[in-house]
């Protein structure tokens, strides 16, 4: 689960060309990526310390899924707008 986590913001960037690389690296779609992904490390590490141990990726983004993600991706909106 780890090499996943570790990998998945530039697993398809890394193979790509320069320019090629900086148009993805910059594009919206994936600054939203990023964004959401910082949530859900935030909410893992909240939730982490709540129960005194790791929860673990997986665990933090169902729950992040479930319980937030449709009013941050609301307020997100909004403030772009």
């Amino acid at each position: 689960m780890r090499m996943w986590q570790e990998s998945l913001a530039v697993s398809d960037t890394r193979d790509m060309a320069g320019d090629s690389r900086e148009i993805v690296m910059n594009s919206a779609l994936y600054r939203e990526f990023l964004a959401e992904r910082e949530e859900i490390l935030r909410h893992k590490w909240l939730e982490s310390e709540k129960v005194g141990y790791d929860i673990g990726f997986e665990r933090a983004l169902l729950d992040w899924i479930v319980k937030h993600r449709s009013n941050w991706r609301r307020s997100r909106k909004q403030s772009h707008s």
